[in-house]
């Protein structure tokens, strides 16, 4: 690792207690060490559902909707969150299972959620959320549904119980403008899902900048 990758300062986890536990959750408190080697508390919120010699807690998939003749979707789930006692939109997303893959985890969730069923194109490293409260990692995957297929032709989500949520299709070349039309609707955007619209329409923007002036 350069000395461009490594973190500016240097801190060293001494110690971590568990403060209370739920079914799906558990708040901590860590102690560790500054960099001037004063002793700090801080507080964190953890999964108790990380299964054992994995790295990562959940996957969330981006996934492309392909179809003849029609512009290219992204396939989005709209829910209610209660911590935010709100509805957000969201990429698909889930936990992983025990004796399950984040690529299986990404593929199941997404049929389970959206009913479409779509091929792998890329798989992120393991990223972190918020990791000023906690320690809640995950793998994206960029998927392809190709929707001319016959399994596609007629998705039905398979979700459970508790699960209570619409899937929402927009297309990629208007994504950024329909995300702030939901945000006028009050519900709340995914901040991950809010970063790629911003980055498909900087791309854009630059992509015009390099056209050659036909004139």
């Amino acid at each position: 690792m350069s000395d461009s990758e490594k973190c500016p300062q240097k801190c060293s986890f001494i110690s971590e207690k568990t403060v209370h536990k739920g079914k799906w959750v558990q708040l901590s408190e860590i102690t560790y060490e500054d960099p001037n080697g004063v002793k700090r508390v801080w507080e964190s919120v953890e999964r108790t559902t990380r299964c054992p010699g994995s790295n990562v807690d959940a996957v969330e998939i981006i996934p492309i909707l392909k179809r003849l003749l029609h512009y290219e979707c992204l396939v989005l789930v709209e829910q209610y969150r209660p911590p935010l006692k709100a509805c957000t939109l969201e990429f698909p997303a889930g936990l992983v299972d025990k004796n399950e893959s984040p690529q299986q985890a990404a593929i199941r969730e997404l049929k389970e959620e959206t009913g479409y069923t779509a091929q792998i194109k890329h798989t992120s490293p393991v990223t972190c959320i918020e990791p000023g409260i906690g320690n809640s990692a995950i793998r994206l995957f960029t998927c392809e549904i190709d929707g001319d297929d016959p399994v596609n032709l007629n998705p039905k989500p398979q979700l459970e119980d508790t699960e209570f949520a619409e899937v929402v299709t927009i297309p990629l070349n208007d994504l950024l403008s329909k995300l702030n039309e939901f945000s006028a609707n009050e519900v709340v955007i995914e901040s991950k899902l809010y970063t790629y619209a911003i980055g498909l329409t900087v791309g854009k923007q630059k992509q015009k900048q390099c056209e050659p002036d036909s004139r």
